[in-house]
């Protein structure tokens, strides 16, 4: 038990001794860290002042300030290394005061620099924060969009569609990056990415979708259909300019051009290839049910194309697509895909 408890002992005052030489050199590196933020700072200020963006009096007072904010960070970091530093050597190594790696957490946050993704980022207390860029032209992240879908068939008013209207939908996911085309105005922005499609239609009136050889038309089941869905997967690459006003937000050392509370308009299309196509039918048989997934091509193109634009406010939108690509090729009568639903960019 003594040689326990003497080990133990041994343990906690070398923990200890570790951690107080640790923060002490901390203390050696935030002098370092600060004076090299500082530099890079001056820097950009020095950038700024050679493109004609501020004035030599405008400059002189940025460099003052920074100068003044990074002695006193250097004075309030090196003061509460120094609390922890006795606060250890008076009680002894704390575990939940060690310096390290921390986790931050938070459901649709963003930070400055737009490199939180989906609310979680890791942060080291060891490491210098990564300097913030001074002007982020481009953004990226995730966009989904969910929605009714149906197809126009040539010759026919939609009202005489053999689709469902609320059984036929669509379902869209991507990642999207979007720049900003001019310099000093952020009204215009291209946005581009990759994204997966998939339509889905339901027929209406016990229908199905058959592969003559010749072309794919919808034939009447001879078993009463519990379900008949048809569904086309696509892999697509959207392009959209995007319109509307912004919030611009000026720092001494950054800017951000902020549209999460504008209003936006994005006009555009996407290319890209058909992944496959899948016939879903369910029916009972027999008295026993009968689940079929039947997977071919149904004579659809390889290659999807058509055009697509939002309209909304802040992270929403109202989301319209319609393939310009017929669903079936050398069909009587050409049908085209077409989608209206919501749309949520992340970016």
């Amino acid at each position: 038990m003594c040689l326990l408890s003497s080990f133990y002992g041994q343990a906690q005052e070398t923990e200890t001794q570790n951690s107080v030489e640790q923060l002490t050199h901390l203390k050696e590196k935030i002098i370092q860290e600060e004076k090299e933020a500082l530099k890079i700072e001056v820097e950009s200020i020095h950038a700024r002042l050679d493109s004609g963006e501020i004035t030599p009096e405008r400059a002189e007072t940025l460099k003052k300030k920074a100068a003044e904010k990074h002695a006193l960070n250097i004075e309030n970091r090196i003061a509460i290394a120094t609390n922890q530093m006795e606060l250890i050597e008076r009680n002894g190594a704390d575990s939940t005061m060690r310096i390290g790696r921390r986790i931050v957490m938070g459901f649709g946050l963003e930070d400055s620099d737009n490199n939180m993704i989906f609310g979680l980022k890791i942060e080291n207390d060891s490491t210098p924060h990564k300097k913030r860029k001074y002007d982020r032209r481009t953004t990226s992240g995730p966009n989904l969009a969910f929605g009714l879908n149906n197809a126009i068939t040539e010759g026919e008013s939609f009202n005489e569609a053999d689709f469902k209207v609320g059984g036929s939908r669509f379902f869209e996911i991507g990642w999207s990056w979007k720049t900003r085309v001019f310099d000093n105005s952020n009204w215009l922005r291209v946005k581009y990415g990759i994204a997966f499609q998939f339509n889905g239609l339901k027929p209406k009136d016990n229908l199905y979708f058959v592969d003559t050889g010749e072309h794919t038309e919808l034939q009447t089941h001879p078993i009463q259909l519990k379900k008949s869905k048809f569904r086309i997967d696509n892999l697509v690459v959207p392009f959209h300019f995007e319109f509307g006003p912004s919030e611009k937000i000026e720092r001494d050392d950054y800017f951000r051009y902020r549209a999460d509370k504008k209003i936006k308009v994005g006009l555009g299309g996407y290319a890209g290839v058909n992944l496959g196509v899948r016939q879903k039918l369910k029916f009972k048989e027999d008295g026993e049910r009968t689940k079929q997934k039947l997977k071919a091509n149904y004579n659809t193109g390889n290659f999807v194309y058509g055009l697509s634009g939002y309209l909304g406010w802040g992270d929403t939108s109202i989301y319209m697509k319609y393939d310009l690509n017929t669903i079936f090729k050398d069909n009587p009568k050409d049908q085209r895909n077409i989608s209206l639903g919501l749309r949520f960019d992340f970016d």
